[in-house]
This record gives C-alpha cells, structure tokens and sequence, in this order.
C-alpha cells in the first residue's frame, strides 16, 4: 500500500509538472499572441467606425493568468483521476476472476484456507495490494484461526469499510482543487473591478476602452472556472460512483464465493 502511494504522489507530482508546461507553453505561442491580435484589431475597427459592434474571441476569454491557473488545475485534477479510475477499473477486472480454485458448491474447510491463501500471495505484488485480495487474505486468515463464520463477515466489513474511508480521503486533493478553481476565478474578478476602477477617470473622459477590458477579466475569469468547476465536479461523481461499486462488488464477491461457503465444522 505504501509503495503504491509512493506511485501515485510521483505521478501526480510529474503531471503537474508537465502540465503546467505544456498549458503554460500553448498560452505564450497561440492565446495570448491571438488575443492581442484581435484585440488590435477590434480598436481599429472601433476608430474607424464608432457604431462598430465589439465581437467575443475565444482566445480573449481565456488569455488572462486566472483563466490560465484554472486550466492547468483541470488537467491535474483530470490526470489524478485518471490514474484512480485506471487502478479502479483493474480492480474491477479482478472481480470475475475465481481465487477459490474449488468447484462450484464446494464447502471451504479450515484446511482449504492454507492452498487458498498461497494461490492468492503468488498474485504479482501489485495486485495483491489491490482491495479483493487484501480482504480475502484477511478474512481466511480470521476463519482459520477463530473457525466463527460471523467472525469472517465482520472482518470482511471491517475491510470494506477501511477501503472506502481511504478511498473517501484520498479525493481530498481533488476537492480542494475542485474549490480552489472557482477561487481562483473570483480572484480574477476582484483584479478585473479593480483595474476598471483605476481606470474610471479615463471612462469619464471618453475613453471606455481600458474599463471594458478590465470589466472582460473580470467577468472571463469567473465565467471560464465556474464552467471548469461544473466539468469536473461531475467528473469527480462519477470516479466516486465507481469507486464506491467497487466496495459493494467487494463485499457481494466475499458473500457469494467465501462467507457462503464457508464450513466451520471440525
């Protein structure tokens, strides 16, 4: 378990590296080039035509740091949960395999535990660390020490229930983020009100144009992460459904090929 965390952080560590290279590199070469571009060329327009009507660019939405921060956070939060769902899913797999090696109906004796429990440690180390072998391994360990049936149950719920706890905490990070996006938008409304502020004397001379630039960060900014954060929140959800399966798929898998088998008579 430990040596898998070890992996995990090391991903998510690198991923937040490449990330913020690869959105922070595609900002420099094509948005912000492109946004001033057709920033340029809207002032234009408006000084040759005075009823010219202000057009909406992509590439002016997204072009400030808010926006820029927000989308970097995405892509890390969307890669952390990749490489959950990737682990959840092999997890899954794992379910419609038979780590029982006995005929169908066959009753478990305590004498079966032992062959039972070195088919499931030849497993590759990786997938021994995974939920389904871990209760398996826990819970015929306790039937071939205590022979209790209910014992066993509760050791499977136990097992279950520790599983979903760490599951539950370790999408702390991703809530933070999911949290942190929309913040990080209302910071860059904050900054968009008050460089229009600022430039309010401007505004009363004529010149509109600096305040309704500063206004567009404003608004940019909060529109661009509070649909980020609606993406993803539902991402979110649905790595968390499945998770979630996984320890009721657990729990069944145990009931049907274990605990209903189990046969404590001496």
């Amino acid at each position: 378990m430990r040596k898998g965390f070890q992996i995990e952080f090391i991903y998510s560590l690198f991923s937040l590296l490449i990330i913020f290279i690869l959105v922070h590199a595609i900002y420099v070469a094509v948005i912000r080039p492109n946004a001033e571009v057709f920033l340029a060329e809207e002032i234009a327009s408006i000084e040759v035509d005075p009823n010219y009507v202000r057009q909406r660019s992509y590439y002016v939405v997204v072009r400030d740091y808010e926006q820029e921060a927000c989308f970097v956070l995405m892509f890390w939060a969307i890669a952390i949960l990749s490489f959950k769902a990737r682990t959840t899913y092999r997890q899954e797999k794992q379910l419609e395999q038979d780590f029982m090696g006995l005929p169908e109906g066959d009753v478990i004796s305590v004498s079966d535990t032992g062959p039972i429990s070195r088919r499931i440690r030849q497993l590759p180390e990786k997938m021994q660390g995974y939920l389904l072998p871990r209760v398996l391994l826990g819970a015929l360990e306790r039937f071939a020490s205590t022979q209790n049936i209910q014992d066993v149950s509760t050791e499977v719920q136990n097992l279950c229930e520790e599983e979903s706890d760490r599951l539950e905490s370790e999408l702390s990070i991703i809530r933070y983020i999911a949290w942190a996006i929309p913040s990080i938008g209302f910071i860059g409304t904050v900054r968009g009100i008050g460089d229009a502020l600022a430039q309010a004397h401007r505004a009363v001379e004529g010149d509109i144009t600096g305040v309704t630039q500063s206004l567009g960060v404003a608004f940019n900014s909060t529109f661009i992460a509070l649909v980020i954060s609606i993406v993803l929140m539902f991402i979110i959800h649905q790595i968390q459904l499945s998770q979630e399966r996984l320890v009721l798929d657990t729990k069944r898998y145990c009931g049907k090929w274990l605990i209903g088998r189990l046969n404590s008579d001496s």
